[in-house]
């Protein structure tokens, strides 16, 4: 099979074996999304080689031990846990010490025509959703899991840091819950789906204006100017949640954070069963996200793309 393949920086297009593991499902990818990550860790996040990719959507082709599934169209839970300490057997395998991460850590990904994941990561799509929309559902997880973690009320004042693809989905998901909440991005043409979608968009260079007013502000720009930024908008004892990952060693005020009291929340995976939901509801425009589409065969020319300024989200179809 085709797989796009990253080792020591260096990204290739390659014919490799189809994956095979013991006890898991064999899904044929029909479509998957570049996520900053990717382009991330072929910069050298992560330390991973492999194949890249963890926002897919597929048809399962075999399941040795759920053959129910077999022919269902699935996305799929990226973290695969040992199934046996005390966070698996609880039914959350996000941080178990030993998980492996689709095309992140220690587990080929989804940037190629199969893939392999434990049948209990896999969760099907309802036929009310499309391909296309379906791709969303791990990065649209990955938004509603700030509301695992920060508690999003009506009244909750909310900024988000950044208009990038995960901005914009962090803001739509944050606006089903409060609407008091506003994007800070430097790019007015993706401010403005944020705007069609009832949200307040600020160019980056009128964010002070705002104030310290906000309860919680999501740093989602991956920059450490993002993070300065909400240093300067939340208010004394309110959050700020870490949303995005990126290569480098940031610095931070300490002792801004230490006198205003301001909690810090790493925030990383979320669960799909919400997801689904939103996007089966239509309740978040994601295909204002989409900025091009290339087959897998343009792998490369497809990365590029995705690593261009003011580029939102590039899908690859498998066929």
């Amino acid at each position: 099979m085709k797989a796009l393949r990253s080792k020591g920086g260096v990204l290739t297009l390659e014919n490799v074996a189809r994956p095979e593991r013991d006890n898991e499902a064999l899904v044929r990818v029909l479509a998957s999304g570049i996520c900053n990550t990717d382009l991330e860790i072929v910069r050298g996040y992560a330390g991973f080689s492999g194949t890249i990719g963890h926002e897919f959507v597929g048809v399962v082709e075999k399941a040795d031990y759920a053959p129910d599934i077999v022919g269902k169209r699935v996305v799929g839970e990226i973290n695969a846990g040992c199934g046996q300490c005390e966070l698996c057997r609880s039914g959350d395998p996000r941080h178990c010490p030993v998980r492996t991460v689709l095309g992140i850590v220690g587990r080929d990904g989804c940037h190629a025509e199969f893939l392999t994941l434990p049948t209990r990561n896999l969760i099907e799509v309802p036929p009310t959703i499309a391909e296309d929309e379906a791709v969303f559902a791990e990065p649209l997880a990955a938004a509603f899991g700030i509301t695992e973690q920060v508690a999003i009320n009506p009244d909750t004042r909310v900024a988000v840091i950044g208009d990038g693809k995960l901005g914009l989905l962090c803001a739509m998901v944050l606006a089903v819950k409060t609407s008091s909440i506003c994007v800070v991005g430097r790019h007015r043409s993706k401010l403005a789906i944020a705007q069609d979608a009832g949200i307040e968009g600020v160019m980056a260079d009128r964010a002070a204006s705002l104030g310290r007013v906000f309860d919680v502000v999501v740093e989602a720009s991956g920059s450490e100017s993002g993070f300065a930024s909400a240093v300067e908008l939340v208010k004394p004892r309110g959050k700020i949640v870490l949303k995005s990952t990126f290569h480098g060693s940031p610095t931070w005020p300490a002792s801004r954070i230490v006198v205003d009291e301001i909690t810090i929340v790493g925030s990383r995976c979320g669960r799909f069963g919400p997801a689904l939901e939103l996007l089966a509801a239509k309740q978040i425009p994601v295909r204002r996200l989409i900025s091009d589409e290339f087959s897998l065969t343009d792998g490369l020319a497809a990365m590029n793309r995705a690593g261009e300024k003011g580029v939102l989200k590039v899908l690859l179809r498998m066929t």
